[in-house]
């Protein structure tokens, strides 16, 4: 039998601090074996949101090696190339990106900025965790993507079809 070939996947966030973070972990996760998932951002803030990496280790997810970097470390000649490139956040998407090598697939996934909630450090973990939900769905369905089989065009468009996902908020 074949050995299924491990796609890499971008997301990109302006402070890769937040929704990228948690987009790189539950693919790593949920596609263990078939992706590869990395997060970069084009102004990193240097830190992880204290209610992200919260959520992330009562989850049980690898927390020890996350970091805010930015998505030059991706565009270099001895970066992995990137299959698909996705921004998860408004801003990043509005901004020049580097040009990929190997010409990835790209879509934009907006979620809700979990560095804006406001009120109680409870409030702010319910709103946190309601975000992660939104992107744990799409990630799922993501996953579940016969790839393969796809052309590029069928992919470009069903990827696009997925930003617009009803329930999931975004």
């Amino acid at each position: 039998m074949a050995e299924e070939r491990v796609y890499n996947v971008l997301f990109l966030c302006t402070h890769n601090s937040a929704r990228s973070v948690m987009a790189e972990c539950l693919l790593n996760r949920e596609g263990r074996g078939r992706f590869r998932a990395f997060s970069a951002g084009s102004q990193p803030s240097g830190r992880i949101n204290p209610s992200v990496r919260d959520l992330l280790e009562r989850l049980a997810f690898p927390t020890a090696t996350l970091r805010s970097k930015t998505w030059d470390e991706f565009a270099t000649p001895d970066a992995p190339a990137m299959d698909f490139v996705f921004t998860v956040c408004d801003n990043a998407a509005g901004e020049v990106c580097p040009v990929w090598p190997g010409h990835p697939v790209t879509a934009h996934w907006g979620f809700p900025d979990p560095s804006s909630a406001q009120g109680t450090d409870a409030e702010k973990a319910a709103f946190t965790a309601d975000v992660f939900r939104q992107i744990e769905r799409r990630i799922q369905a993501f996953v579940s993507l016969p790839i393969a089989a796809l052309d590029r065009l069928a992919l470009q468009r069903t990827l696009n079809d997925m930003a617009r996902m009803a329930g999931d908020g975004a």
